[in-house]
């Protein structure tokens, strides 16, 4: 399967800006860490965070490309959002993630990991989110 020229565009960038919406409508656009696979964008998030409760209520979602701190470099796109139950959609993502961004991703892991011990909270649950985008 080819990922379409959008597709191939996304896959080599390094920060998706993820619009997702409120109940009332108010856009909340966040720069996310995403892999291509397939005809799908995956991204990776605590299941507790506040995209990953706004795709709940709402799967509509814009994506667009951006810099580490969401400020926008295209024009955005609609698409559809879901959050992957499926342990095995945890673990290809996962790898995924980790081959794109290697190190980093392993040092923001240990950064959790410190966090939750140093808090003394445990260990959240993880989502990922299927993101399809629309024609």
């Amino acid at each position: 399967m080819t990922a379409s020229p959008d597709l191939a565009e996304l896959d080599r960038a390094k920060y998706l800006r993820l619009t997702t919406f409120k109940r009332d409508g108010t856009a909340v656009p966040t720069p996310v860490w995403f892999v291509v696979d397939g005809d799908t964008v995956l991204v990776w998030t605590d299941a507790s965070s506040g995209k990953a409760k706004r795709i709940r209520n709402n799967a509509g979602v814009e994506v667009a490309l951006c810099d580490s701190r969401g400020k926008p470099k295209g024009v955005a796109r609609p698409a559809q959002a879901a959050l992957l139950d499926d342990l095995a959609d945890h673990r290809r993502a996962h790898d995924l993630l980790d081959r794109k961004y290697g190190l980093m991703k392993r040092g923001i892991e240990l950064g959790q990991v410190v966090n939750r011990l140093v808090r003394r909270r445990p260990e959240g649950a993880e989502a990922v989110v299927a993101i399809t985008l629309q024609a």
